[in-house]
């Protein structure tokens, strides 16, 4: 049963970036309101799916493939919940492919990674924080690549003939530091909250996971300081978002790819 919340997920998400994408250059647009119907039955199964997945006896299995389709799970949820009154629809096909191919891989892929979560509270509140955090911080690279798509689309002399979905730069401007400062400050609190909660942050399990995280910190930091300061836009934004979310997910995902697929 759980395999077929599985492929029902990934089949609709896929079958909605399709249609986003495949008609996104039309002068009509993309059908939006079949691909959002489709992504909302998509979600729902994925969720479905997950706490199959997750929920085990005893414990939680919090395997890299799991935890990347409850990520990849947050993120749509979050862009569909948004979708009426943020311009993402350019964004949308890719959030349904990753998600569609989070849950392929969390079905196909046989890790495990059992944890005991509801027996330390603390554990909880940082691994949510956590979860926030990349989520915002991940929703902000899209918003950065999408940035950058319409700068060099508005570069080119056929700029005017752009479709009018694609919304105005500065509108995903000012969105892309709005998630940036939310994500910066949830990442801080997550740090914060392990500190306090945990005991084995410099641990030699988890000392890489803290000094990648304080790193990636320190970009964001930098980010939103350069912008505010010196007024950064463009290349450097993107270049730091992405320096951001690569230190992020190394931090969170890197060791657990070495012991749950290589070792």
């Amino acid at each position: 049963m759980n395999t077929m919340f599985a492929m029902v997920a990934a089949g609709l998400y896929f079958l909605a970036a399709f249609i986003l994408m495949g008609r996104f250059v039309h002068k009509e647009g993309p059908n939006q309101r079949l691909g959002y119907v489709l992504a909302v039955i998509a979600v729902l199964a994925h969720a479905i799916f997950l706490s199959g997945a997750i929920m085990q006896v005893p414990g939680q299995n919090m395997s890299i493939t799991n935890v990347l389709s409850l990520v990849a799970w947050l993120i749509t949820i979050s862009m569909l919940l948004s979708a009426r009154v943020l311009p993402n629809t350019i964004l949308l096909p890719v959030v349904y492919g990753f998600a569609g191919l989070t849950v392929l891989a969390s079905l196909f892929i046989p890790v495990a990674y059992i944890m005991q979560i509801q027996l330390e509270p603390g554990l909880i509140i940082h691994i949510t924080l956590s979860l926030i955090a990349y989520g915002l911080l991940a929703i902000a690279f899209l918003y950065a690549l999408q940035m950058s798509f319409i700068t060099h689309k508005l570069k080119q002399k056929g700029a005017s003939l752009l479709h009018s979905s694609l919304p105005p730069l500065m509108l995903v401007e000012g969105i892309l530091f709005k998630l940036l400062l939310a994500g910066t400050l949830f990442l801080v609190v997550s740090l914060i909250s392990g500190f306090v909660f945990l005991d084995d942050m410099f641990s030699r399990t988890a000392a890489h996971k803290t000094v990648l995280s304080l790193i990636a910190l320190l970009v964001y930091v930098f980010l939103l300081a350069g912008q505010r300061v010196w007024g950064w836009r463009g290349k450097q934004v993107i270049a730091l978002t992405t320096t951001g979310l690569v230190l992020l997910s190394l931090a969170y995902f890197g060791s657990r790819v070495v012991r749950e697929w290589l070792l």
